[in-house]
């Protein structure tokens, strides 16, 4: 358990990528189990198990925020599950707002591409390899980050028709260089 309950924050680029879809629908792995991060701490099966049934029995849900900001809200969760393989979240960027259009945009760009999990560690221990083993956490939060702890994986942005937005964004940046040139 870390000192006083302070909150953590916990970065992952999953393997499978991060995916957006028509600039707001976002899904992926907020988390995956068995995966040592930089800061040696590795989240053991079923850790989530706990807090995601406290929060549905309250009607609460984990929120979307900007770069673990509680003031920036830029979205909701539909879907926060445990599954095999870590957490996974699915839900919806909201470009009604300031942020949500910003946070948008620079998934679009790839200028951000990871997911953070803000907690409180409930039940840890080491291991002999130095490691801690989170075994129960209290989860408040996954943020869309530009600095994700986990550095191998990537956000993948994407439209349904396959439209990959980082290459748009190359095309516009092109126009606009060439319309600057004349």
């Amino acid at each position: 358990m870390n000192d006083y309950g302070a909150p953590e924050r916990k970065y992952l680029r999953p393997e499978q990528g991060l995916t957006v879809t028509d600039g707001r629908v976002v899904e992926g792995y907020a988390s995956l189990f068995g995966v040592t991060d930089h800061g040696g701490d590795v989240v053991v099966a079923g850790a989530y198990g706990a807090s995601l049934k406290r929060l549905a029995g309250k009607g609460a849900k984990v929120k979307m925020l900007w770069q673990h900001d509680p003031a920036q809200p830029i979205g909701v969760w539909d879907e926060v599950r445990e599954d095999t393989q870590g957490l996974w979240v699915k839900g919806r960027i909201l470009t009604e707002v300031d942020r949500g259009r910003e946070a948008a945009a620079l998934l679009a760009a790839g200028a951000i591409d990871g997911l953070s999990i803000g907690y409180r560690t409930l039940k840890a221990e080491r291991n002999g390899k130095g490691q801690r083993l989170l075994s129960e956490l209290e989860l408040w939060e996954v943020s869309l980050v530009t600095f994700p702890m986990l550095s191998e994986a990537r956000v993948q942005a994407k439209s349904d028709d396959g439209w990959h937005w980082r290459e748009l964004a190359q095309v516009f940046d092109d126009a606009r260089r060439q319309l600057a040139e004349r």
